[in-house]
C-alpha cells in the first residue's frame, strides 16, 4: 500500500522490527506548553520504548504525558530510506519485575550520578514510511 506521497506504508510488524534496528531516536513532548525534541538513547522492550535516563534530566518532565518518538533512516539524496513514528503514553518504570528486565537492556548511563530512571512508551499507534 502507497500513501498519497507515493511512500510505502509500512505495517505495524515492519515498524516494530525497524525500531529494533537502531538506539538513537527522537522524543517529542510537551513542556510548559511548549514542543520539545530530545535525542534519547532506547532500546525495544516488546510493544514498548524504553529509554534510561538521570537523575535530574530534562526528559523526565514527560512522564505520565503522552508522546512521540521518532526514528529515520533516509539517504541525503532522498534516493532511498525510512521513517517510523509512533504515539503513546510514557511513564516511569516502577515494577521490579519489569526494572530487572529493563536494566538488562543495552542502555548505557548518560549521568554522574547513582539514580538513573527508566521511562517506558507504550506504543499506541505505530505507522512506518517507505521511499520506494
Amino acid at each position: 500500500m502507497y500513501d498519497s506521497a507515493g511512500l510505502q506504508v509500512l505495517p505495524r510488524e515492519e515498524c516494530l522490527r525497524l525500531l529494533s534496528t537502531a538506539s538513537i531516536g527522537r522524543l517529542v513532548y510537551t513542556d510548559r506548553a511548549l514542543p520539545v525534541v530530545h535525542p534519547v538513547v532506547y532500546a525495544l522492550d516488546g510493544d514498548a520504548v524504553v529509554l534510561r535516563v538521570p537523575e535530574g534530566s530534562a526528559t523526565l518532565a514527560a512522564r505520565d504525558t503522552i508522546v512521540a518518538f521518532e526514528i529515520d533512516e533516509v539517504e541525503p539524496d532522498l534516493s532511498k530510506g525510512w521513517t517510523v513514528m509512533a504515539v503513546g503514553h510514557i511513564s516511569e518504570v516502577v515494577d521490579e519485575q519489569r526494572l530487572d528486565r529493563v536494566r538488562r537492556l543495552p542502555l548505557a548511563s548518560r549521568g554522574h550520578g547513582a539514580h538513573d530512571h527508566y521511562l517506558a512508551v507504550e506504543l499506541e499507534v505505530v505507522s512506518g514510511r517507505r521511499i520506494p
